[in-house]
């Protein structure tokens, strides 16, 4: 099976030494995305602003690949306060319709540039 790095230009560019996303057989893994705004290297304010610019970054990296978020079959939420879980999971739920994918939600110490949420996706085209 070969691999292929996808990168869009309407996300963020990778910080470090990992992919945006990357393709593999009919699967895509899509990186953890900060709520930052590619054009202009900001982060948005306020949990639903974040998780909205967080899943509108993993829609560009999706599209850039040919995928949709109805291909999407696993996220990971990782929130800097479960506090935040309602106001999160209400943005959250009007990107996702339909056949829902699996997720996990974890509370962490802390985030990049200090970022109150972080999204990865999987997703797998039939």
């Amino acid at each position: 099976m070969q691999k292929k790095v996808i990168a869009s230009p309407l996300a963020p560019k990778a910080v470090g030494p990992y992919s945006q996303a990357i393709a593999a057989g009919t699967t895509l893994y899509v990186s953890g995305q900060l709520p930052i705004d590619a054009a202009t290297g900001l982060m948005a304010e306020g949990i639903e602003a974040q998780t909205q610019r967080a899943l509108e970054n993993i829609s560009a990296i999706l599209a850039e690949a040919g995928y949709a978020l109805s291909d999407v079959v696993k996220t990971t939420v990782l929130l800097q306060d479960i506090g935040d879980f309602a106001a999160m999971n209400g943005v959250y739920a009007t990107y996702f319709t339909g056949a829902l994918p699996a997720r996990v939600c974890y509370e962490v110490a802390r985030l990049p540039m200090g970022a109150r949420v972080e999204i990865d996706a999987v997703a797998v085209k039939a």
